[in-house]
């Protein structure tokens, strides 16, 4: 007749509890639908009452049905509030008109569920009007005391019953929430853990990788001085050959030298695309400064600076150029894209970024808002 049918979940084969609850309000309907019209004064009994009780009867057929609607088509917050308050007045007023019979429970089922759904305010001012709705009419067809007291009281407690009920849903659904907010604080928790193990990882790497590295730099250039030692015989073929080996080797090492830094760096750094900030700048600035000497002025002494400024901080990288048509041996490592790119990051973060020669002095100069 309404369309509520119980389902089972598949895996369980348990009755859905929204499904069974349709089932029981539709049931409650019947019930008073049936039990009005046998009831004495019932929708057949002579006069207006009974045309009064027939008309009740049938509002609040209709505010039943929009109220078991309203659960089951979607988010329809104005049809349950509309329901509910046309069920308080005409469930009261059917009650007055009809004490004998259980037409008590249409105002009941409308105290009770707005005290679940709706918050206190709301769902005392539709019990108040169930009540005032029941009083009036009770009193106008000379319903028994003993009817207008228990009713009352009935409808105030079944209110308060359903704000304790009211209380535990909202306490579970906070539950819920801490519960979520948990899961994502030990999720990012076990991210940081999981960030600072590769950042331990990528320490120890790069320490090997350098330390290794560097050292067979070293070696190979040494083999290449003994090579080219006048001790030799000049012309050799084979010994020519293993120099052209020793300056691709230690062409290889410096470049992996380089990517193996690059790496790093990318490893060390969390994966997400976020945005500059101005210490990152700072610590890159520094870091390529240094880089740059170490790569064009090896053995040139370094100044590095560090400055604050009211709202500004300033890094710089001072160092002697080094003397004409002198390079060292990791000069053409690289991308060469290093200083651009912490221009940009400067400008990015709303700073400023210099470097080039002046007065024989190699400068590196950031100005960034703290």
């Amino acid at each position: 007749m309404f369309g509520f049918v119980s389902r089972r979940d598949p895996a369980t084969g348990a009755v859905s509890v929204t499904r069974l609850i349709d089932l029981i309000r539709a049931c409650g309907l019947l019930v008073v639908i049936v039990t009005v019209s046998l009831a004495s004064p019932g929708p057949g009994s002579d006069g207006a009452l009974g045309v009064a009780i027939a008309v009740m009867l049938g509002l609040s057929v209709v505010a039943w049905v929009a109220w078991m609607l309203s659960g089951s088509i979607g988010d329809r917050h104005w049809l349950s509030v509309g329901s509910l308050i046309a069920m308080a007045g005409v469930g009261g007023a059917l009650a007055g008109l009809s004490p004998n019979s259980p037409a008590v429970a249409v105002g009941c089922a409308a105290t009770f569920s707005a005290g679940v759904r709706l918050r206190t305010e709301a769902s005392l001012a539709i019990t108040a009007e169930t009540i005032a709705a029941f009083l009036i009419t009770g009193l106008a067809t000379g319903a028994p005391a003993g009817a207008l007291l228990g009713y009352t009281f009935a409808y105030a407690g079944l209110w308060s019953v359903a704000l304790t009920r009211r209380e535990y849903l909202v306490r579970a659904e906070q539950a819920e929430h801490m519960l979520a907010e948990t899961q994502r604080a030990r999720e990012a928790e076990t991210h940081a853990a999981a960030l600072a193990e590769r950042a331990r990882i990528a320490r120890d790497i790069h320490d090997v990788l350098a330390h290794s590295l560097a050292a067979v730099s070293v070696n190979l250039q040494a083999a290449e001085g003994l090579l080219a030692s006048d001790t030799l015989p000049a012309g050799n073929p084979e010994l020519i050959k293993a120099k052209e080996c020793i300056d691709r080797a230690g062409t290889l090492t410096r470049e992996g030298l380089a990517a193996a830094r690059r790496a790093i760096l990318a490893l060390r750094e969390d994966a997400a695309p976020l945005p500059e900030q101005a210490t990152q700048v700072a610590y890159r600035t520094a870091q390529e400064g240094l880089t740059n000497v170490r790569k064009h002025a090896p053995g040139q002494p370094v100044t590095l600076g560090l400055g604050f400024e009211p709202g500004y901080v300033t890094v710089s990288v001072a160092n002697p150029l080094p003397p004409a048509g002198h390079t060292g041996p990791l000069a053409e490592t690289g991308a060469g894209a290093g200083l651009t790119g912490l221009k940009e990051r400067a400008a990015l973060a709303g700073g400023t970024f210099e470097a080039g020669p002046a007065d024989g002095i190699w400068r590196v100069c950031l100005r960034i808002p703290s």
